[in-house]
Order: structure tokens, then C-alpha cells, then sequence
């Protein structure tokens, strides 16, 4: 019996996938972002799964607490177009979207592209927009296209939007419709600095003098590689049984009584591709129920609406979500 588990722990145990250029890359991209950015750990992973998901991020959180430097040093890592645009109450859909001008010599319309026609977008205050140029973003997030005046644009892979809120109570802030929020991968919220993190902030900035943040950032990713990892993290494996608890904690949010709205089958497709990247992160070629519990919150919380009675008692969908995770048998 001895001899047997002896023999068991001399067994190595490879993956089928090389994953060592992906977490090397990742590496990467952390120490370029720990340059500038102080603490919000989870915050940078999240940002980073949802890249190798190939899926949208909504950042939320007061101002001031790093939301859009993080999402655009992130952006700057790698060698891609950027393109950041600052939504206000009196955006158009055509601001973003492009439009079609006439062209006097050829006697002809031309389209000329807006700002969405990048790599990395970042959207800043999103919901500082009504809902109709908010909208616009429908197609172009769900299927990486734009059709203006009956013609489809395609967009340049690989295509994410980092998108950053205020919280609704801030002034001057519209509520996101909920087809607007199911297109993005996860909400991350982003929380103040301890008070150890924030003296490091502010020596920093000292250090830094008036060097600007994005100087000290280095290219690390090319394009290429983006989209390699991203194909990579599609074949993570991932077992009958884990698929069966995705399902079940989905289903689990139409039936909860202190839920008015549940999640769609979106969802579940999002916490099986969220699930498979943070396992890549890890270096493992399958998924765990812990890379499902990890990733049920951040993808869960913007899609599923707390009953009126409950909002008004102070629950937030994310303690709904973390209650049903504790009641729901994890699969061995």
C-alpha cells in the first residue's frame, strides 16, 4: 500500500496544452501594471481573464479609484490600437459609431469611422449616456460588427471594450439597460485603497515626479499572441459534471425568491469562458469548481435584478449570489 502511494507521488503529470508562453505573458503584463498601479489585485485579474475570454468588462466604483488608468495601462501592455471615448449626456450614436459624408469630388458618400474602429475601446462613465447611444453598442459588442446605412463593417480582432460606471446614486448617471449589461463579461467592482496601499500611492507619485503614468509602460503582448492565448483558453477542458454545476447555479438564479429577474443561458456560456481563462492563469489545462466559484459573482451580479422588497432592505445581488453558492452541492 506504501509502495503504491509512494509510486502515485513520483508520477508528473503534464498538460495537454503549453500554457508557459501564455503565464509568462501574464506575468508580464502584471509587473508593467504594478509600475503605476497600487493594490486592486482583483481588479487586474479580472481584467485579464476577461482579455483571454475574449469577453467585455464593466468597471465600477467612485472616482478617483484607479478604474480608467487601469484599463487603459492594461490596454497599453500589449500592441494593439486603443481608442478611449468619454461619454457625456449629449453623445450620439454617430460620435461613436462613424457616419456617412458626401464627398463634393466624387459625388458619392464616404463612411468615415468612429472611434469604435479600434482594438481596445475604453468607454468612460458609460452611464453618463442615455440609453439610445448606449444602444449603439449592441451590435458591435455581441457580434464585432457595425452596420451603417445597410452596410456591415467588421472590426479588427482582437476587439474588447473596457467600460467604467459610477455608481448609480452619482449624480447625473443613467441606469444601463439590461441588454446593454448582458454583453458585457463581467462587472468588477472596484473598492477604496487600505490605508498601507494608499501611502504607497502617494510615495509613487512622489517618485514619479512629473512623469506621466503611461511613459513607464512597455509593450509586452503583440496582437498575435492575444488572439493565440484566447484560442488557447477555448480548449481548456472541462468535464460533464463542472458543466452540469454551471447550469445548475444559472437555473438556481431563476428560481431564487429574492431574485425578480434571472440570468439567461448568456450567463452560463459566460462562466464556462471566464472559468476556462482563470484556470489557464493558474497554468492548468481543465477547469476546477473553484475557477466556476471564482468567476459566478462577476459574471452573475449585473445580470439578475434583486426583488423590490429585498433592494429596499439594503441586499445587493452579489450577497444573493454568494448565499446561493453556499447552498449549492459542489461537484467532486
Amino acid at each position: 500500500m506504501d509502495n503504491t502511494n509512494e509510486q502515485n507521488e513520483n508520477l508528473e503529470f503534464t498538460n495537454r496544452i503549453d500554457l508557459s508562453e501564455l503565464q509568462q505573458g501574464i506575468e508580464a503584463i502584471r509587473a508593467e501594471l504594478h509600475k503605476v498601479i497600487i493594490g486592486q489585485k482583483d481588479m487586474i485579474d479580472m481584467l485579464i481573464a476577461s482579455i483571454l475570454s475574449n469577453g467585455h468588462s464593466l468597471i465600477e466604483g467612485v472616482p478617483g479609484v484607479a478604474k480608467t488608468i487601469t484599463a487603459k495601462l492594461i490596454a497599453k501592455t500589449m500592441q494593439t490600437n486603443f481608442k478611449r471615448i468619454q461619454f457625456t449626456p449629449d453623445i450620439m450614436p454617430s460620435d461613436i459609431l462613424g457616419t456617412s459624408i458626401f464627398n463634393m469630388k466624387k459625388s458619392e458618400f464616404e463612411f468615415k469611422a468612429g472611434p469604435i474602429f479600434s482594438n481596445i475601446i475604453l468607454i468612460d462613465e458609460i452611464n453618463r449616456a442615455p440609453a439610445k447611444t448606449q444602444a449603439a453598442l449592441f451590435e458591435v459588442m455581441e457580434e464585432r460588427q457595425v452596420t451603417i446605412d445597410g452596410e456591415t463593417y467588421k472590426m479588427e480582432l482582437p476587439f474588447l471594450v473596457f467600460a467604467t460606471q459610477n455608481p448609480i446614486e452619482q449624480e447625473g448617471t443613467y441606469r444601463l439597460p439590461e441588454a446593454q449589461l448582458d454583453r458585457f463579461l463581467f462587472k468588477i467592482e472596484v473598492d477604496y485603497p487600505t490605508l498601507e496601499e494608499e501611502i504607497k500611492i502617494i510615495e509613487l507619485a512622489d517618485n514619479r515626479k512629473e512623469k506621466k503614468q503611461t511613459d513607464v509602460i512597455e509593450k509586452v503582448l503583440t496582437a498575435a499572441q492575444v488572439m493565440k492565448f484566447q484560442q488557447q483558453v477555448q480548449d481548456i477542458l472541462i468535464e460533464k459534471h463542472l458543466m452540469n454545476y454551471i447550469a445548475q447555479i444559472v437555473h438556481n438564479t431563476r428560481e431564487n425568491q429574492f431574485l425578480f429577474l434571472g440570468a439567461s443561458p448568456r450567463a452560463s456560456l459566460a462562466i464556462l469562458q471566464a472559468s476556462k481563462a482563470f484556470a489557464a492563469m493558474q497554468g492548468r489545462d481543465f477547469v476546477t469548481p473553484d475557477d466556476i466559484k471564482r468567476s459566478a459573482i462577476p459574471v452573475l451580479q449585473h445580470r439578475v435584478i434583486v426583488t423590490p422588497e429585498r433592494e429596499m432592505e439594503g441586499v445587493t445581488s452579489k450577497q444573493v449570489i454568494k448565499q446561493m453558492l453556499e447552498t449549492i452541492e459542489i461537484p467532486r
